[in-house]
């Protein structure tokens, strides 16, 4: 069997979107989804996004996310933008859509700048929903790992987050803790692992160790938690451009139970088939 794709980027986050909205097909197992996500064996990416029709009349499709390591996620915030952009593509003129992905439904709107902003919904603060295992919900915990023990914020934004304030993203160790945070014994379903910096009250750098496959040039829900984290510390105001090592995505929240609004590019890098 072959299969279409579309090869994709926003911010730098290698997205493939395959269409399966007219045939029914069901996304390959794990070991397959594995082989396609290595650029030696297919056409490489962080997250696929598959879409099949959907149920809401008002909606374009429906969409999974799989990571690069087999495993079905809720959401991605940079793959959203993909599937518009497609979306776009298909529809001159057309600037709105919708989408049900896994965490519900998802509006969004291709600007006349060519970027896409999308709903991302509000986030959720509540640890079970994450889930993360604690005795009381709070702003902010400590995380025991190995011998240290660090201030964290922990929240859901579809999926589950952790974000470290660092000094610097460029010395953050990434690499190391990274890992450790993903699988850490609190976060039973794992977590995205976000390291965040502060510049000024609008812009923040940020590094993220992606649940499922490791650090990536971006990771638009993670910027949004990073921001819903920062805003919650007092520290940023609601519009924060967010710099990441792929490209930079901005994020707006105006707090409590509204939704967070994430902005940036997507662009097509290829499109072929490769044979299951």
């Amino acid at each position: 069997m072959q299969l279409a794709y579309l090869k994709m980027q926003g911010a730098g986050n290698q997205i493939v979107v395959v269409d399966q909205r007219h045939t029914g097909t069901l996304p390959p197992p794990p070991e397959v989804l594995r082989r396609l996500a290595s650029a030696q064996t297919g056409p490489g990416f962080d997250q696929l996004m598959w879409l099949s029709s959907a149920e809401d009349s008002l909606a374009a499709a429906s969409y999974r996310v799989f990571n690069a390591d087999g495993t079905e996620v809720e959401q991605c915030g940079n793959g959203i933008r993909c599937i518009v952009w497609m979306l776009a593509r298909e529809n001159p003129g057309q600037q709105q859509f919708r989408l049900e992905g896994p965490a519900g439904p998802v509006d969004a709107s291709v600007r006349d700048d060519g970027l896409v902003a999308v709903n991302m919904g509000p986030p959720q603060f509540d640890p079970a929903c994450v889930p993360f295992v604690t005795g009381a919900e709070a702003e902010r915990y400590s995380l025991e790992v190995g011998e240290e023990t660090f201030d964290v914020a922990v929240l859901s934004m579809g999926n589950p987050h952790c974000v470290l304030e660092v000094d610097d993203v460029a010395t953050a160790n990434v690499e190391r803790l990274g890992p450790l945070i993903e699988r850490h014994p609190r976060f039973p379903a794992r977590a995205n692992v976000g390291f965040m910096a502060y510049r000024d009250r609008t812009r923040i750098d940020l590094r993220v160790h992606e649940r499922g496959v490791g650090e990536t040039q971006a990771c638009g829900t993670g910027a949004c938690a990073a921001v819903v984290a920062g805003r919650r510390a007092g520290r940023l105001d609601d519009g924060v451009r967010v710099q990441l090592p792929g490209g930079q995505l901005v994020v707006s929240w105006p707090g409590g139970t509204e939704a967070v609004w994430l902005t940036g590019n997507a662009e097509l890098i290829s499109e072929g088939t490769v044979d299951l």
